[in-house]
């Protein structure tokens, strides 16, 4: 009877004293966010080279796009701080507008890439202050590109854009910075003026 006993005190101190609630025990905490740090928003010209012109972050710099070097007034408007960019591509409209709708359609193709991925794509046209229209997408969800937009005078000239954010964090903890980065893409397009 005294061996049961023991057995059964023994068996209650192992069964009672893992709980790990206890002040000395391990409690594993739970997953934190990144503490990001947002500048304010502050923006100067682009330089002149380009066919186009804007106010851009003072925090971004302008690299040409790697994917397409042939392509002269493509560019990426880089922040270092965020490790994202938003990919500007541009082309020549030329008055032929079977070439604008191929562009038109290519923006709808590019964004659909990543549709497989999105929990959601709302998709709106925009008139902005000065003027011009804009047909933004909204790709919710852990998307690389949570914002794209192409943009057109229908006569010469065509401009495409898409937010990437090059990060293994999910898009939810990346919420302000998407953002931040949605508000410059809409100071972008809201001082955007064509050259030519």
């Amino acid at each position: 009877m005294i061996r049961y006993l023991t057995s059964l005190l023994v068996v209650t101190l192992l069964v009672t004293g893992c709980g790990g609630t206890d002040e000395t025990g391990y409690v594993p905490k739970p997953k934190g966010y990144n503490r990001i740090y947002l500048p304010p928003h502050r923006y100067r010209n682009l330089d002149d080279r380009y066919p186009y012109r804007f106010e851009m972050s003072e925090y971004a710099v302008i690299l040409p796009d790697s994917f397409a070097p042939q392509e002269p007034n493509w560019i990426f408007v880089h922040y270092p701080r965020f490790n994202a960019n938003i990919q500007l591509t541009y082309k020549e409209v030329r008055n032929d507008p079977r070439r604008l709708s191929d562009f038109i359609d290519d923006a709808y193709k590019l964004s659909g890439k990543h549709h497989i991925r999105a929990s959601a794509v709302q998709e709106q046209v925009v008139t902005l202050e000065n003027g011009k229209k804009a047909a933004l997408f909204r790709l919710l969800g852990d998307v690389p590109s949570p914002y794209q937009f192409y943009t057109t005078d229908s006569v010469r000239n065509y401009l495409r854009g898409a937010v990437y954010l090059s990060s293994a964090v999910k898009n939810d903890s990346l919420a302000p910075v998407i953002e931040y980065l949605h508000k410059d893409m809409m100071h972008l397009l809201r001082t955007l003026e064509w050259k030519k």
